[in-house]
């Protein structure tokens, strides 16, 4: 070998540099172990919510010693930019997928026109969206086009709208294919924006290394959030439009709404059906309320009327209308949004807008009912675009409050609204998405200068969150969560123990391995595999990559891959050794003649991992990426760094190195078994076990697919005791309605709850409802006296009871998933195919690879379809899964490559025979495939028992895999490609 000199430099750069990145995942790790005992020692468990006081503790140490120099070379503020990211699945967190409405800024566009063609148009695209994989601009565009007549997207009452005018954007009645150039550009810059503001609100939110992508053309944006803890407050940061408004209010005293109310609520005594009130038990504030509006003058509690049992008389002197119970205010709600109601609106408050008050506190009872001074077009007086700077403050009674900035144009306008507050003596209501914040009066004329403060009960975080939302600005639509990931982080915790477990033990079990089968040549293998681990850690923390849970198990599967090299090398020496060849001699042929199978195997795995790489998304492209540095990696240390140790080696005096042990010296010397002649015996086998498959497949129990799939909300769930999962389902069946499932997960007190319940249905709102229903519904079974916040946020803890981890698909980013997930086994497929083609010139090579491919994919979805219900562990059909078939498929193919290549180098040394060197060739081979594929299985057995639950079903499809994709590369791939092949080829007549 040349260049050793060169060769050594470079690994010993690269492994210096590896050590270095990594060493500041050690400073970080310090550190933060440091603060974490630093905060247990000031606040004792016994505390009321010592979590959170001890994460603040905590936080606030490192934000203290953030540039105190560590180990003379750099800080902890320094390191935690540079440490190795952990994924989700290891740190806990929240990834959510953001869709912004296209709807929304197409709408705004058109400033709400009222155009019965375009909104015609928005509701046949909202139709079309659901069962189609187009973009909505361009659903929009087919349903305009298909209903338009004679009028155009740049009519004066659609897209031809002051503001495009005047920009020049638009110019009246010019033609739509321009018009739609000006439109996607339009909604380009939105999402632009959209993506920006959600940049700004994320770095003031404080985690450390937040993602934020945007997925192509699609109007969604990816944001994971590793380390979140308070993920109510996350959700609510992502997904706030920030829609700033500010109003004037009606008095109390205003007769017109008198009238109203006693109209509404006759009418309604004809349209709705009213329940007899219930006599509440417990005295709470809303029970006294509601005992002082029965003893009302009216005396109408002996009827039954709609609104007046709901609604409570305001506080005298506040600026709201009326009162209510929380529980009552969408009924109220929906009552006041009935055309028939609104009719009875009196002239002078005919354009009204009620609007209730944002709840102090999660103990609020009752909240106050606003109604706002609005016009035709329902604008607000003042809207939030005014404000050039808002900051977190306290007030004059040193209150957490937010304090605002307007620009010019604002002040002026603040400063007519605040005048005829004062002169009316009303309030002026400050209205953020739709929640009254607070509505003070005006006491000492108009306020000039533009300076406003927000007000109420708030923690500084809110006040930290409602500044950071004013300042970066609205957000261009709204963001619906479509898809959401929420994982615990006493669960990543767990995952990181199980995931280096099995780390370890694989590990531990393959360098024994090579050492028992190939002697003091293995140890040297043993040594550039721990190189390799070395290289691959350093190289993930060098580009800033993400590890995941799947990440070390593409790790430990490349502990297997990289065995195999040194299996491939080390066979092909003993070949050479076994003709009599010297010891140097040997071992350059041996590792020459090893070269090509080694890159072509590589190389297969290594398409199949860059397919799953580009349709992959979370923890499945932290697999590819680990894979796909692991290939790297593996090469040069297998090639380079073993060559050199084993040359060392061989090259001093009186050295000997056998590449075998005295157990493993003659092991599969001799053998000649003719599997060509047994291949019709496999092909029956194989027949039979893929027809049971395809059987049960489409008439047997099928596929249990995943919320990835099919959409919907799950929810691991831990108990202090061992639970029944069926009586749950039966119990939570009677709460969301049929088709929740509920099976074990793990250990016995470990649930698994998936519910396709308001799948269609987007907004926190649906997420907190079920986590309410969940809670209530699943008391019985919980600890005494455990709040709702510590079942939501389970596993903050050591006790880790509660949801320790949520996933939420929409129904139409599952339809894409799965799309994703058909195309990536397809596209991997076609390459390998056309791979093959171009390395071995024959499609019969191809066609053999193929099938055996398709052999292998289809066995494993036979054996997943008939065990999925009988085995204890997650056998659902989800990313994971199509990530594991795509393994299989590299796998396989590294196999079959492998005999391929031997095949056509002994083709070309002795000719075809009839088939009788095909036998020979894969016979040459055996030892190697046994070798390295009862070592990729021993590895994936130590990951399926020790790497966790989320695991399990993953590796579970691996396992198959590999055995059956060792016995299709010498019983289905070679078989089919001699069938394939002219009798003239195999006869050697051509």
């Amino acid at each position: 070998m040349q260049n050793k000199g060169l060769i050594k430099l470079f690994a010993l750069l690269f492994g210096l540099v590896s050590i270095y990145q990594l060493s500041y995942t050690f400073v970080t790790s310090k550190v933060e172990k440091e603060a974490n005992t630093f905060a247990a020692s000031r606040v004792s468990e016994a505390e009321e919510g010592y979590v959170a006081k001890r994460e603040m503790i905590a936080a606030s140490y490192l934000d203290s010693i953030g540039n105190n120099t560590v180990f003379g070379y750099t800080n902890y503020n320094e390191a935690k930019k540079k440490e190795l990211n952990k994924g989700l699945d290891l740190k806990g967190g929240i990834n959510v997928t953001l869709q912004i409405s296209v709807k929304d800024i197409l709408k705004g566009l058109a400033n709400n026109t009222k155009s019965p063609v375009f909104n015609k148009a928005l509701a046949d695209a909202d139709a079309a969206s659901k069962n189609s994989d187009d973009t909505y601009i361009e659903l929009f565009f087919e349903a305009f086009d298909a209903i338009k007549g004679d009028t155009k997207l740049a009519s004066p009452d659609i897209f031809a709208t002051k503001s495009l005018v005047d920009g020049n954007e638009i110019t009246p009645n010019m033609p739509d294919s321009d018009a739609k150039s000006v439109i996607r550009r339009k909604i380009d810059e939105s999402i632009v924006s959209a993506f920006e503001v959600l940049r700004e609100r994320i770095d003031g939110f404080g985690v450390t290394q937040p993602n934020i992508q945007r997925e192509g053309n699609s109007g969604r944006i990816l944001v994971e959030l590793p380390g979140a803890r308070d993920i109510a407050r996350a959700q609510d940061l992502l997904s706030s439009t920030a829609q700033l408004e500010f109003w004037e209010t009606y008095k109390q005293s205003n007769t017109s709404f008198s009238t109203f109310l006693i109209q509404a609520n006759e009418k309604l005594k004809e349209i709705v059906e009213v329940k007899e009130p219930e006599q509440v038990k417990e005295e709470s504030e809303l029970d006294s309320l509601l005992s002082d509006v029965s003893a009302d003058s009216l005396d109408l509690a002996t009827q039954v009327n709609p609104l007046y049992e709901l609604l409570i008389p305001a506080n005298p002197g506040s600026n709201a209308m009326f009162r209510a119970a929380i529980k009552d205010t969408a009924t109220i709600g929906s009552y006041f949004r009935m055309p028939e109601i609104r009719r009875l609106l009196p002239a002078d408050i005919q354009f009204t807008k009620f609007v209730w008050e944002r709840p102090s506190s999660e103990d609020t009872e009752v909240i106050d009912l606003y109604a706002l001074k609005s016009n035709r077009d329902g604008t607000p007086r003042i809207s939030g675009d005014v404000v050039s700077d808002a900051r977190a403050d306290f007030d004059q009674f040193s209150k957490p409050a937010v304090s605002m900035t307007m620009n010019t144009k604002g002040a002026k306008e603040w400063e007519k609204l605040t005048g005829d507050a004062y002169s009316n003596q009303t309030g002026i209501a400050i209205v953020l998405d739709n929640k009254v914040y607070t509505a003070p009066g005006v006491s000492s004329g108009p306020i000039s200068g533009g300076r406003s403060e927000i007000t109420g009960d708030f923690t500084v975080n809110e006040t930290k969150d409602i500044s950071n939302v004013l300042r970066a600005g609205k957000l261009p639509a709204s963001a619906e969560i479509i898809q959401s990931e929420i994982v615990g982080p006493s669960l990543g915790q767990e995952a990181i123990d199980s995931g280096f477990m099995s780390f370890l033990i694989a590990m531990a079990i393959v360098l024994l391995w090579m050492i028992a089968y190939y002697g003091k040549a293995g140890a040297f293998a043993d040594v550039a595999l721990l190189l390799n681990i070395l290289l691959i850690f350093g190289v993930l923390t060098s580009l800033n990559a993400v590890l995941t849970l799947p990440g070390i198990a593409g790790i430990v599967l490349t502990i297997g891959m990289s065995v195999d090299a040194n299996v491939l090398i080390f066979e092909r020496i003993k070949e050479e050794l076994a003709k009599g060849k010297g010891k140097s001699q040997a071992v350059a042929d041996g590792f020459g003649n090893a070269l090509s199978s080694i890159l072509d195997a590589n190389i297969t795995t290594g398409l199949t991992a860059i397919i799953l790489f580009v349709f992959g998304s979370g923890p499945i492209k932290g697999f590819a990426t680990t894979l796909l540095i692991g290939i790297i990696t593996s090469l040069f240390t297998a090639i380079f760094i073993t060559r050199l140790l084993v040359d060392w080696y061989i090259g001093g005096k009186g050295r000997s190195l056998d590449f075998s042990t005295g157990i493993t010296k003659n092991l599969f010397k001799g053998i000649n078994i003719d599997f060509l002649i047994k291949r019709k015996i496999a092909y029956v086998v194989s027949g039979i076990l893929v027809a049971v498959g395809l059987f049960s497949l489409f008439f047997g129990p099928g596929l249990q697919q995943g919320v990835d799939f099919v959409g919907g909300r799950s929810y691991t769930v831990r108990f202090e005791q061992p639970v029944n999962p069926s009586e749950i389902a039966s119990e939570l069946n009677t709460v969301f309605g049929s088709g929740t499932n509920v099976k074990t997960y793990g250990e016995s007190n470990q649930v698994k709850i998936t519910t396709p319940y308001k799948v269609d249905v987007e907004g926190i709102e649906v997420d907190t409802e079920i986590q309410d229903k969940l809670y209530t519904s699943l008391q019985k079974y919980l600890p005494d006296g455990i709040s709702k916040d510590a079942f939501v946020l389970g596993g903050v803890d050591d006790e880790a009871v509660g949801i320790l981890q949520s996933v939420k698909v929409g129904p139409t980013i599952a339809d894409d998933i799965k799309n994703n997930a058909f195309l990536a086994i397809l596209g991997s497929l076609a390459v390998v195919f056309l791979y093959i083609l171009f390395r071995f010139r024959r499609w019969q090579f191809s066609l053999g690879a193929v099938v055996a491919v398709f052999h292998d994919v289809l066995i494993v979805l036979g054996v997943f379809s008939i065990f999925g219900k009988l085995m204890p562990f997650n056998m659902e059909i989800d990313q994971a899964f199509i990530a594991a078939i795509l393994t299989v498929i590299g796998y396989s193919l590294n196999d079959t490559v492998v005999v391929f290549d031997r095949i056509r180098e002994t083709l070309a040394e002795r000719g075809w025979k009839g088939g009788s060197n095909i036998n020979y060739a894969i016979n040459s081979t055996l030892s190697r495939t046994l070798n390295t594929s009862l070592t990729t299985l021993i590895v994936l057995l130590a990951i399926f028992i020790f790497g966790g639950e989320s695991l399990r079903g993953f590796m579970f499809a691996m396992i198959v895999g590999v055995v059956v994709g060792t016995y299709s590369s010498v019983f289905i791939a070679t078989p089919v490609m001699f069938d394939a092949l002219s009798k003239k080829i195999t006869s050697g007549k051509e």
